[in-house]
């Protein structure tokens, strides 16, 4: 068996991702999972702790440019944030690198960091420790639980639920996901409805299989894997332990068996 495409490199271009240590010298591509604790532990340097309101939701939006908060002296332009032309005025300067924290959204601690051009809409409730890279887009009702690396131009949609999880950049998310110790490969999306199931019914660690083998993750939880440009359709779900290689499609509606799917396969 060719177990190379079992690597992190058969899954994804890791030349432009911040984050790409994450998989260096990762025998299987699930094994970037069990080092998220380690990096953040290593590499998180938090930059919200200036804000000062902590579980419990912001009574007034601000904004965090040049090292400082803002919670007045700005105005909103619009835009679309992950494409970064969402803009504000600030002190009669046009920008499109400020962090936005909205009204109503919750930073549970100080162990966060958001990239240039983030928005958190409120609602949104965000645990530590988590990156979030540059121009990502936290929905309105999402809910980040801590351990999880989200790259740039990223989605983490209205009643989203992401833990202890990697989104490389442009990955998507938008409505009503579930995403348990998965990875998210460049430019992949979910539609809406999509759960990645990461914990079976029966005890033990998760197996894959691939082709007639199946190999032991030693992970009692994990979900699934999304190569480079995979797309799953509405209210599908997969079964922990799903990899899908770059380009994948599946349909909606489709529960996905768990295993390895060859790139560009089309499940339904």
């Amino acid at each position: 068996m060719d177990f190379s495409k079992l690597k992190p490199e058969a899954f994804f271009d890791l030349g432009s991702f911040e984050h790409a240590a994450l998989f260096t010298d990762c025998r299987w591509v699930w094994d970037g999972l069990t080092g998220i604790k380690g990096y953040l532990k290593q590499q998180l340097q938090g930059n919200i702790s200036a804000v000062g309101c902590f579980r419990q939701p912001l009574p007034r939006t601000v904004v965090l440019w040049q090292g400082r908060i803002w919670r007045e002296e700005f105005e909103f332009l619009g835009g679309d944030v992950t494409k970064a032309t969402f803009r504000l005025q600030i002190q009669g300067e046009e920008v499109n690198d400020a962090v936005v924290l909205y009204a109503g959204s919750v930073l549970w601690d100080e162990q966060i960091l958001l990239g240039p051009g983030s928005v958190v809409e409120p609602g949104a409730l965000i645990q530590g420790p988590t990156i979030i890279g540059a121009h990502t887009e936290v929905r309105q009702g999402a809910y980040v639980r801590g351990n999880c690396i989200i790259g740039d131009r990223c989605v983490v949609g209205h009643t989203t639920e992401i833990k202890a999880s990697i989104m490389l950049d442009d990955a998507k998310a938008g409505h009503f996901a579930y995403i348990g110790d998965s990875i998210l490969g460049n430019a992949t999306n979910l539609g809406a409805g999509t759960k990645l199931a990461n914990l079976k019914i029966r005890a033990g660690a998760v197996r894959v299989k691939f082709g007639s083998d199946f190999i032991d993750t030693g992970l009692r939880k994990f979900g699934a894997i999304l190569g480079d440009h995979a797309e799953i359709g509405c209210n599908a779900v997969t079964n922990p332990g799903t990899l899908l290689g770059k380009g994948c499609l599946v349909f909606p509606v489709t529960s996905v068996p768990s295993g390895y799917h060859e790139p560009q396969s089309i499940v339904r």
